[in-house]
């Protein structure tokens, strides 16, 4: 992905021309563009300036469709899976950062972290009532109180990486350190594994 580092960016355009084919980026400000943002996520953001958002086609919200049109690489994308995890008649949640090239080590490493007798995808009508975000726009940035944040070493340090705003409009752009330092995060290596046929979900 192509990033532009300029410190002075009340828009900063990203455009990834093939043919004709890929539609075009702006980013700006996060903080400048509340209309983009899920009401937690803008919350959260007050203390993050450096976090960009750029509005997008809902249609195109889904990893693959996006990195496809928007000429993204699926690299610098990343995944927010949210997991319910199990364990003596209670149910917690907690949310995997994976880059869009591999899927979360749900059953291994995930279930072990949370040490939790069963975990998997957590219930979108779940999700959606718990975060106040919308399927397709899920975000680590702005979730409830409690709910780890795993985020993958890969991801960690990626220098730029785009992901979701809570809503399906947009997209948040900034450095993997920032995810890495949420309070609630948590840096796993091995958290995101290679793709073997199965993938996150595609609305994440």
């Amino acid at each position: 992905m192509r990033v532009d580092h300029r410190e002075e960016h009340p828009a900063t355009p990203m455009g990834w021309l093939d043919g004709g084919m890929s539609l075009q980026l702006t980013f700006a400000p996060a903080l400048s563009r509340p209309d983009l943002l899920a009401a937690p996520v803008a919350a959260a953001l007050r203390d993050l300036p450096e976090v960009e958002v750029a509005e997008i086609d809902p249609a195109l919200a889904d990893t693959a469709a996006f990195c496809e049109r928007y000429g993204v690489s699926p690299a610098e994308s990343a995944n927010c899976v949210v997991i319910a995890a199990r364990r003596g008649g209670e149910t917690s949640y907690a949310a995997c950062m994976v880059a869009a090239t591999t899927r979360a080590d749900v059953n291994g490493l995930v279930r072990r972290h949370l040490d939790a007798r069963k975990a998997s995808f957590a219930p979108v009508e779940a999700v959606t009532a718990a975060t106040g975000m919308e399927y397709g726009g899920i975000t680590p940035v702005g979730l409830p109180e409690g709910w780890p944040v795993l985020v993958d070493e890969a991801v960690a340090k990626t220098a730029s990486v785009v992901i979701g705003s809570g809503i399906r409009g947009s997209k948040l752009r900034l450095p993997g350190r920032l995810l890495a330092a949420l309070p609630a995060a948590r840096v796993l290596p091995g958290l995101g594994v290679p793709q073997n046929g199965v993938g996150v979900p595609p609305g994440t």
